[in-house]
């Protein structure tokens, strides 16, 4: 489910890149596994339906140290979904009300179950969107596709030819 909200997201960026849009609208994902208590909680003035319990304090707390359009995953749950991801650790991070370090690992890839590598490739830089998912191109659009790349990567390499670009360049800071 994660996973399909970020590749939405990423459709959404492109579309909204179309039409003029620049700056990209990034979700950040933190995923734990464990049991929870969901439902009505509070009181007749003011009742919510939510997700209560250590588990989702951790999830909430994972989420707050992912990056912009990452996901990161407890240890825990990348155990359980080692065989259709691929993911990288983080150094082990002490968390507020939990006894121990906790070992995240952000997700860079699902696999193609029938290949046992990535399927989507999805980057969202400054100047740059890339979202290729192999699968659902036609194979007939291929070779449009392999052309346009061929295209991007001959004009980065035209541009990285002549560095001496008068146009200004961001401020960094």
């Amino acid at each position: 489910m994660a996973v399909e909200m970020q590749r939405r997201v990423g459709e959404l960026n492109a579309k909204w890149r179309r039409r003029g849009i620049e700056t990209p609208f990034l979700l950040r994902m933190g995923i734990n596994t464990g049991y929870c208590n969901v439902g009505n909680f509070g009181s007749k003035e003011r009742m919510e339906y939510t997700i209560i319990g250590a588990e989702a304090n951790l999830a909430a707390r994972l989420e707050s140290i992912a990056e912009p359009g990452e996901i990161v995953l407890s240890c825990e749950t990348y155990a359980l979904v080692r065989s259709i991801a691929e993911a990288h650790p983080l150094a082990p991070v002490p968390m507020k009300g939990i006894g121990r370090a906790v070992m995240p690992y952000v997700l860079d890839e699902l696999l193609d179950p029938a290949r046992d590598q990535a399927s989507v490739m999805e980057k969202h830089l400054r100047g740059a969107d890339l979202y290729i998912d192999p699968t659902m191109i036609d194979p007939a659009a291929a070779p449009q596709v392999r052309s346009l790349l061929a295209e991007a990567m001959a004009a980065l390499d035209r541009r990285a030819a002549r560095p001496e670009d008068p146009r200004p360049q961001p401020a960094s800071g």
